[in-house]
């Protein structure tokens, strides 16, 4: 397993290279976990642990790549973009499963939880992102 360390991109962001195997997912939640931890946004937490597990499982499925890439960034105090890179061209599709269908339902829990989500796509891959907003204290 090729081992990486997270890379901090400025004080505002941090990612990290990742083998494209399940296993990953749970690297990707620790990178999530911490960042949100290190800017005091733990109520994010939960959703955002959630919806990284989604986006780098559909590029374990999905991509056929050796290598992935977890992003954590702080664009605004209030905003949060998670992202998954890829070496694949492909773009992630939203499925309507059935209700005894055990998978598809990723993108779906992402449009759900996130404030939003999309692709951005280069000449050699894709970016999946979603964002999420802290919430105001009521």
């Amino acid at each position: 397993m090729t081992m990486t360390r997270p890379n901090a991109i400025s004080t505002h962001g941090y990612s990290e290279t990742m083998p494209c195997e399940p296993e990953s997912a749970s690297r990707a939640r620790r990178l999530v976990r911490a960042a949100l931890s290190t800017w005091d946004l733990g109520n994010l937490i939960e959703d955002g642990t959630l919806i990284i597990s989604e986006l780098v499982g559909n590029s374990v499925r999905h991509s056929g790549c050796r290598l992935l890439r977890v992003s954590v960034r702080l664009p605004e105090r209030d905003r949060v973009r998670l992202a998954v890179t890829d070496k694949c061209l492909q773009p992630p599709t939203a499925l309507t499963p059935r209700g005894d269908e055990e998978t598809g339902r990723g993108l779906l829990l992402v449009e759900a939880m996130a404030d939003r989500w999309d692709t951005e796509y280069r000449a050699w891959g894709k970016t999946v992102w979603a964002e999420l907003r802290a919430k105001a204290d009521s």
